[in-house]
């Protein structure tokens, strides 16, 4: 893009920047409406601005245009990505909706690893204008029929139970350990998402070529589909509170090794499946993360605000990365510095518990 346009590499990296923080604020809103209306006609909506979304983004004359394409890009993600998705498969499949939820993630886990490089023969190709055209094509044929037609199912009311009385969505947010969850989240979701972004130029900054670096990145994107095959043996074996505070432990604990170890590469190959393992438990983690403590009834508008604040630093996350390891000396001091924030979100993590968590008899 920046080749062909002259635009600079930041603004453009700026412009998909704005469309996650629109995504983070538009999703609150699109919660509620999930939460009282179901998926079919917000995913269906979603769908048809994507579309226009990519056309614009395709067109776009000058960076005012581009960025204006993105941000309704932002409004699309935030009603076909995770979040609606995970709405809808929590009310129509509780209680067994940890099932429905790791075989949508599995399947969502195989987007870059079909795309990417489907992208990059398109690029090969065509101009970058004509390969968003061809991937707005793709999204409109596959995804407005599937939701219009397919999301159909009649919309139930949220369950309750005794362990989760149905308590006002405003009562939980305001609550401290709804506030505390979202810290540690969006320090873990800061952390990691740095991480992935960091992870290319450390290995470089270490002499690795830039195929090994892309190697170690991809391999640990298959990591996070394994892992995710192993969340239900986990949540059966621990409590709520015990499996986020291990979890955002571990992402600390993998990041600290990829600081620490120089090599060989046969150990960073190992490093970076085990921390793609952990990101993949700790995206089905944020989808149970309102169902364990507070129960279904308000799960997409809980399950928006707290993502808002971690999709938002997510998306702050490159800038924050790339402009912290020059004052620090290098991007392996910043790793150091991300691992201490994965251990402040660690620490927050057991005080997450809610009367009904507690309540609940242990899972041994």
């Amino acid at each position: 893009m920046t080749a062909a346009t002259g635009w600079p590499a930041r603004a453009t990296t700026a412009a998909f920047s704005l469309a996650l923080v629109v995504s983070a604020l538009a999703g609150i809103r699109v919660g509620r409406i999930l939460d009282h209306r179901g998926p079919r006609t917000v995913m269906t909506v979603g769908s048809m601005l994507g579309l226009v979304s990519l056309l614009i983004v395709a067109a776009a004359p000058n960076l005012l245009s581009f960025a204006a394409g993105w941000a309704l890009a932002g409004l699309a993600m935030a009603s076909t990505f995770y979040q609606p998705a995970f709405a809808a498969l929590t009310r129509w499949w509780a209680p067994d909706h940890v099932r429905a939820l790791t075989i949508v993630t599995l399947a969502g886990g195989l987007a870059s690893t079909v795309f990417a490089p489907l992208t990059a023969a398109l690029a090969d190709h065509l101009s970058w204008r004509h390969t968003y055209l061809v991937l707005a094509g793709i999204l409109a044929v596959v995804t407005i029929p599937a939701h219009a037609l397919a999301l159909r199912a009649p919309w139930p009311d949220a369950p309750t139970s005794p362990a989760h009385k149905a308590e006002g969505a405003e009562g939980v947010e305001r609550s401290r350990p709804f506030l505390l969850l979202a810290a540690a989240f969006t320090l873990s979701g800061f952390a990691m998402y740095a991480v992935v972004v960091a992870l290319v130029p450390l290995l470089l900054e270490r002499g690795y070529t830039t195929s090994q670096a892309a190697w170690a990145l991809g391999i640990g994107g298959a990591g996070q589909t394994l892992g995710r095959t192993l969340y239900a043996n986990l949540s059966r074996r621990t409590t709520v509170t015990a499996r986020t505070t291990i979890l955002i432990a571990l992402g600390g604990l993998t990041t600290t090794a990829l600081a620490a170890a120089p090599g060989p590469y046969a150990l960073i190959i190992a490093v970076a499946i085990v921390a793609g393992m952990v990101r993949g438990n700790l995206t089905l983690l944020q989808a149970t993360a309102i169902t364990d403590r507070w129960g279904t009834t308000h799960y997409g508008h809980l399950s928006g605000l707290l993502a808002a604040p971690a999709t938002t630093a997510a998306a702050l996350a490159p800038f924050a990365g790339a402009a912290l390891a020059v004052p620090l000396g290098g991007y392996e001091s910043l790793f150091f510095l991300l691992a201490i924030v994965s251990v402040a979100a660690a620490l927050t993590a057991p005080w997450t518990g809610t009367a009904a968590v507690r309540r609940r008899p242990s899972p041994h």
